[in-house]
């Protein structure tokens, strides 16, 4: 098998117009899609990083924001904030940006995060339903930006 270059950015913008369209049809159905994103402290890879993302969703028609609490944030305050965000109709997906501070446990932080509005796949359920085959479940955000650059690329997967 030969190597095949593949051009990410045409991918990136290909999936932008599909999202966007999805999302449109969507708000023609009177439902605007909601994203929160959640990051706690100031690293600045992270600010960068959710700074993209929050963009991107706005720029596809998704109402986005981004969350930002203190370093200092206790384990009970973020919990409090997630189950705020569980319970909002108008957020549809949360996403925990890590790293997290060491003070915050993160298996307890992604098990709050609805598996409903767990975009990130790291929910305990969503993680079971991945290691099961079950498709009903998240994809982690890097798996399944992988497998949509090999669909796009139409390169065959097997195994």
């Amino acid at each position: 098998m030969s190597a095949r270059i593949l051009d990410g950015e045409s991918f990136a913008s290909r999936l932008h117009r599909e999202t966007s369209v999805r999302v449109d049809k969507l708000k023609s159905r009177g439902i605007t899609p909601g994203l929160v994103f959640i990051r706690v402290g100031e690293d600045p890879a992270s600010r960068a990083y959710v700074s993209r993302k929050e963009k991107r969703a706005q720029e596809a028609g998704i109402n986005s924001r981004t969350l930002v609490l203190p370093e200092s944030t206790l384990l009970p305050a973020l919990l409090g904030e997630i189950d705020t965000l569980n319970a909002d109709p108008k957020v549809h997906g949360i996403l925990i940006q890590s790293p997290l501070p060491a003070s915050l446990p993160n298996d307890l932080v992604y098990a709050r995060v609805s598996p409903a509005k767990d975009v990130d796949g790291f929910h305990p359920v969503n993680f079971g339903k991945l290691l099961l085959g079950d498709p009903t479940g998240f994809l982690p955000c890097t798996p399944a930006g992988i497998l949509e650059i090999l669909r796009l690329g139409e390169i065959p997967t097997s195994g």
